[in-house]
């Protein structure tokens, strides 16, 4: 029970709103829990940036986390506990929100600065990479590991990863691989890259902005942003051998390439693609790589949408149980034997299980997500950097 009121805990300054006149902060400030969302959080945040984008005075959002992460991902245990303990609609309706408010960052009057020090996986993705910009530091470390708990990448994920050079993304999801933040700007999740030490003065020179014209915020951006260091065996390195094997249209085919390739060549990262591979839910592997081939043709709203669907089917267990089983072994339990998947294999996935999470819920009273259009954005178009 302890634990259960922890995690409902509604502490008023798990998020802070900070700022002046002219440009406003948000702050996540759950610093013990990497700064986690929860239902609380997602709530106050997105009732105050509706609140700043009708504001005439307001003309910039700034994101951050305090601590060493920016956002380490949503409360899983929140959402597993929400879930079991009720109604799975209760959980499905605390995820709309967080989708929502993804969509509202994306979706902004007003140009967002993503300031990404520290951890951003997860739910931390799905709000920051929807931003207008998104600036990194040598300690940013990016991560989308939802398969390993039985999940998928999901927060708008197949749209932004579907959207990276070559086949990087599908790399990305299937893997959980964690990349810095100089790799981040080399493939388009970042738009900037400050080195830490200079971070609190490009936030102080953030806080002299009076417009909300993007190339202002990029020259001002641009004074503090120094050339990321890519290191030689970084993702680019690796993008002909990840193209060649990730491109293949099943995720037993990826897999079978990725083992021929230890053959003939030993690298560290492959071996670590295959056992990360071989750890995670089949059915969310196959899950993730639909996903983010569908993504690839459709706008965010259509993959916030799929997202929904396919959380609701989680939550409800129409095919499988996997989510309610990682999280139990890998996260409220820690077990140190792994989490018992079914189905155990990758082939025994069938085509129709995994079509059943991208179908309708079977509930008369259940809706699928409508965003309201919100063509005043300035994210539909790229800023000028």
């Amino acid at each position: 029970m302890a634990m259960i009121r922890h995690s409902f805990d509604e502490d008023v300054n798990q998020v802070l709103f900070e700022g002046n006149s002219y440009v406003k902060k948000v702050i996540l400030n759950r610093p013990q829990k990497l700064n986690c969302l929860n239902h609380h959080m997602v709530s106050e945040m997105t009732k105050k940036l509706k609140a700043y984008e009708i504001d005439p005075g307001v003309k910039v959002v700034v994101l951050k986390g305090n601590g060493k992460a920016f956002c380490a991902g949503g409360d899983v245990v929140e959402l597993y506990i929400c879930t079991v303990a009720g109604h799975w609609s209760y959980a499905a309706s605390s995820y709309k929100k967080n989708l929502f408010l993804d969509y509202v960052v994306a979706t902004y009057g007003k140009p967002v600065v993503a300031l990404i020090h520290g951890i951003v996986m997860g739910s931390g993705a799905g709000l920051s990479m929807h931003a207008a910009f998104k600036i990194v530091t040598e300690n940013t470390a990016f991560a989308m590991p939802e398969t390993s708990i039985g999940h998928f990448v999901d927060v708008g994920a197949s749209y932004f990863l579907s959207r990276l050079p070559g086949f990087l993304g599908e790399y990305l999801g299937l893997t959980g691989t964690k990349i810095r933040g100089p790799d981040m700007v080399a493939c388009g999740l970042a738009t900037h890259f400050v080195l830490s030490k200079d971070l609190h003065l490009l936030e102080s020179a953030l806080d002299e902005v009076t417009s909300s014209d993007t190339s202002k915020i990029s020259k001002v951006i641009r004074i503090y942003e120094h050339k990321p260091d890519v290191k030689q065996d970084g993702v680019y390195s690796r993008l002909e051998i990840i193209n060649k094997c990730f491109s293949r249209k099943t995720a037993e085919e990826i897999l079978s390439s990725l083992e021929s390739e230890a053959g003939n060549r030993a690298e560290k990262w492959v071996l670590e693609a295959i056992k990360s591979m071989k750890a995670a839910s089949p059915i969310s592997l196959k899950i993730s790589l639909k996903s983010i081939r569908e993504g690839r043709t459709q706008s965010l709203d259509q993959c916030l949408a799929r997202d929904y669907n396919i959380c609701c089917h989680i939550m409800r267990r129409t095919v499988s149980i996997d989510y309610f089983e990682g999280t139990r072994a890998m996260i409220l339990d820690k077990e140190n034997t792994p989490p018992k998947w079914e189905p155990a294999r990758l082939e025994l996935v069938s085509d129709e299980m995994v079509g059943r999470y991208f179908s309708r819920v079977d509930e008369d009273d259940w809706e699928s997500l409508q965003l309201p259009p919100r063509s005043n954005s300035v994210n539909m178009r790229r800023p000028k950097l």
